[in-house]
């Protein structure tokens, strides 16, 4: 999901009575003490009897039906979607069916609910500044895996791997090369150790050759963030050979983790 397009598209958005623009900011975070037991459930069901009793006590009975219809549609997402919850739910839904965004989140939001003729986006303004589209580069030794972030989800993932006999960097989209094979038993370590002192003596003229493609990937992606992963001297070598800056280095071995614990990790610690 682009959420600038997304954004761009809900500021637009204007509706005339007896239409409305319904705006929840869902706070469903499991870890939060204040959902113990499923708070957000009660928060969630007091919101939209809330709206009901308020429209009880409207003559307009078009703007009743059209919030109906709405709630409706919002708590059918709630009961289909309650089981891929992450820390927070955002829908803005118009009554005339103009537009319908609904996203779980990996980000915390305050609990808000809103029945007007715009949507209400601050939060979601806040989440795109601090959580803006993001690259994590993580490396160790010949490989190099890049993970394409946005909103704290995996967008897409690839993997540049050395290929020794060519010096070329080769590479696999969507592939995952943590059980690739060295040899076995003796000659496995064997030849590690041989390759860890070649690529010691090379590293800083390979990750050069590999850099523009790098490069490019932050480009084509629209990365506004990129962090390295690694060891400090792989990470200090990738950073000096690439153009775009860089947010952040961490100095750990996060390659072979899960990509979205490696997001955790690295994007919200």
């Amino acid at each position: 999901m682009d959420l600038n397009k997304e954004l761009k598209k809900l500021e637009s958005l204007y509706l005339e009575s007896p239409h409305r623009v319904f705006t929840m900011y869902l706070n469903t975070d499991p870890a939060d003490p204040g959902n113990l037991d499923g708070k957000w459930q009660i928060h969630f069901k007091n919101a939209m009897q809330n709206f009901e009793n308020y429209l009880k006590e409207d003559d307009d009975s078009d703007e009743k039906r059209n919030f109906w219809n709405v709630k409706e549609k919002v708590e059918r997402f709630v009961q289909d979607e309650q089981p891929n919850f992450k820390k927070s739910l955002v829908i803005v839904a118009a009554s005339d069916d103009s537009v319908w965004f609904a996203e779980t989140l990996q980000m915390p939001v305050e609990n808000e609910f809103h029945w007007e003729e715009t949507a209400k986006l601050d939060q979601l303004k806040r989440i795109q500044e601090e959580f803006p589209k993001t690259g994590i580069i993580l490396t160790q030794q010949e490989e190099i895996k890049c993970i394409d972030a946005n909103l704290g989800s995996v967008n897409d993932m690839k993997v540049f791997e050395l290929d020794l006999d060519t010096e070329d960097w080769r590479l696999h989209e969507g592939a995952h090369l943590a059980d690739r094979n060295m040899g076995t038993s003796g000659a496995k370590s064997s030849k590690q150790d041989e390759f860890k002192d070649r690529f010691e003596a090379h590293r800083e003229r390979w990750y050069k050759q590999v850099a523009p493609k790098l490069d490019k990937l932050a480009k084509d992606n629209g990365w506004q963030r990129i962090y390295l992963v690694g060891a400090h001297e792989e990470t200090d070598d990738l950073e000096q050979a690439m153009n775009k800056p860089v947010e952040d280095k961490i100095n750990k071995n996060l390659l072979n983790h899960e990509e979205t614990k490696v997001i955790e990790e690295v994007v919200f610690a």
